[in-house]
C-alpha cells in the first residue's frame, strides 16, 4: 500500500530513519508499488527498492542512520 505521510510508514522505518530518509523511502516505494500492479510480491519489491534508495544516501552508524559523506 502506498504511503501518503510519515505516520503511515511501517514502525521500523518511522522509528529508525531521520525525516529526510523517510521522504526518500516514500518517494521510492510509492512509484515502485504502482509499477508492479498485481504482482504477488508487489509490496516486497517496493520495500526492497525503497531501502536501497535510502542506503544510497544514508549509512547505518549505530544506533542511527546518518548521511553518507
Amino acid at each position: 500500500m502506498p504511503y501518503q505521510t510519515h505516520s503511515q510508514l511501517p514502525p521500523a522505518v518511522r522509528s529508525y530513519l531521520p525525516g529526510h530518509a523517510q521522504v526518500i523511502f516514500r518517494q521510492a516505494f510509492n512509484p515502485t508499488f504502482h509499477a508492479h500492479p498485481g504482482a504477488s510480491r508487489q509490496e516486497e519489491i517496493a520495500r526492497r527498492i525503497a531501502w536501497a534508495a535510502v542506503k544510497r544516501r544514508y549509512v547505518k552508524s549505530e544506533p542511527r542512520w546518518t548521511v553518507r559523506l
